[in-house]
């Protein structure tokens, strides 16, 4: 993951990490990596991986038992709302940008359609 030096990285972080369990590559209900593995794996401090977690569990998407480790919430409907939301903020983006370049809804549709399916191709 290459990080935007003008965000701070725990924020970064905290975004990957609801993909992720938006997009079902972590599972609801299953075990997450350790800090210190996830802080290898992403090459920053362990201290930024811990404030990442600490915000997803103060999100209700991560719960931690002492005992057995930290574990992605089992609740799917805030794993649903959370994607929603992902993908609200996305296409707000696309209003914003299609705005400035003073493109009507229907020609903004028409041309995300189009561009859909060549990317599916």
């Amino acid at each position: 993951m290459e990080f935007d030096n003008n965000r701070p990285i725990y924020i970064q972080l905290l975004e990957d990490f609801k993909l992720k369990i938006s997009s079902g590559e972590w599972k609801s209900g299953e075990k997450m990596d350790t800090v210190r593995n996830l802080a290898e794996s992403y090459a920053v401090n362990p201290n930024t991986v811990q404030r990442a977690l600490q915000e997803l569990e103060r999100e209700g998407l991560a719960k931690s038992n002492r005992t057995s480790g930290r574990f992605v919430t089992e609740d799917l409907n805030l794993i649903e709302k959370i994607a929603n939301e992902a993908f609200y903020k996305s296409c707000d983006d696309l209003i914003d940008v299609a705005n400035k370049l003073e493109l009507d809804r229907d020609k903004s549709i028409k041309m995300l359609d189009e561009y859909w399916r060549d990317k599916s191709e």
